[in-house]
């Protein structure tokens, strides 16, 4: 099959039908490719630098990986299978979408580059789809496919937002030289003369009352997530049961779907 007819890498064979057996794979080309830029940066990780890393001339990894673009999905896939989740749900949605959450913020934080990505165009790699599959088994409890595909949109918009946040932070500290803490020490008599000129209240009242930003990163990425799961369980009690799967009474079933509160 001519290479324009393979649409994506995913149907690309690893290894042509004919020829001598390959010297490279690509497991190795994107474990290089992972490798360099964590350390450098995703510019870092060109077909050059690669192929000096596991020994290659730089023209023939295009045997392997055709393209930018198929290294970047290979690069994706490679880190998304670093998240451990159960083979399937466990029937506690609340749980699972916790788990899910935190590895995905972890796998954020080993790999700044992914934070650096501009791609619009999902990857369905094996490990992304295995994910795709925890993650909307998780609230097939009856819901709309749209409305579970919305809900965990809204989960996954929490974790990105919060965690490029934290690695603003972490950018902009080892960029300036200056931590959080100390910046709030710096910022401390400006945020009294805004207190003191009364012209702020809500402002005041966050500094005084507020918890959150005294929180350590931890206990705050799990503060918002708690709140995002009790709006995800508000939305599952209150869907209406689509007519494919709502039970009758002449069908032997209650109409219910699994309660969405907090597991006790």
């Amino acid at each position: 099959m001519p290479d324009e007819e393979y649409p994506n890498i995913w149907m690309r064979p690893e290894r042509p039908a004919r020829g001598p057996r390959p010297a490279y794979s690509r497991a190795q080309i994107t474990e290089a490719a992972v490798r360099i830029a964590d350390a450098e940066g995703l510019e870092a990780a060109t077909m050059r630098r690669i192929a000096a890393e596991i020994g290659a001339g730089a023209m023939s990894l295009y045997r392997y990986v055709p393209s930018r673009d198929d290294l970047i999905e290979l690069m994706v896939d490679r880190i998304e299978g670093e998240q451990k989740l159960p083979a399937r749900p466990t029937g506690d949605w609340r749980a699972d979408l916790t788990l899910l959450a935190e590895e995905t913020r972890a796998m954020w934080l080993r790999h700044p580059w992914f934070a650096t990505l501009q791609r619009a165009r999902p990857v369905f790699g094996p490990n992304q789809l295995r994910i795709i599959e925890f993650a909307v088994g998780t609230l097939d409890v009856g819901l709309p496919i749209d409305e579970v595909l919305g809900l965990i949109d809204i989960l996954n918009g929490y974790v990105e937002r919060a965690v490029r946040g934290e690695l603003m932070w972490v950018e902009e500290s080892r960029r300036s030289g200056v931590g959080e803490s100390d910046w709030m020490a710096r910022n401390g008599p400006y945020v009294r003369q805004l207190m003191a000129s009364g012209d702020y209240p809500m402002f005041t009242r966050i500094v005084i009352e507020a918890r959150q930003p005294h929180m350590d990163r931890d206990e705050q990425f799990r503060y918002g997530l708690e709140r995002v799961l009790d709006c995800i369980a508000v939305a599952i009690d209150t869907t209406p049961l689509p007519p494919e799967v709502a039970f009758t009474v002449q069908d032997g079933g209650s109409g219910e779907r699994p309660a969405a509160g907090r597991p006790q």
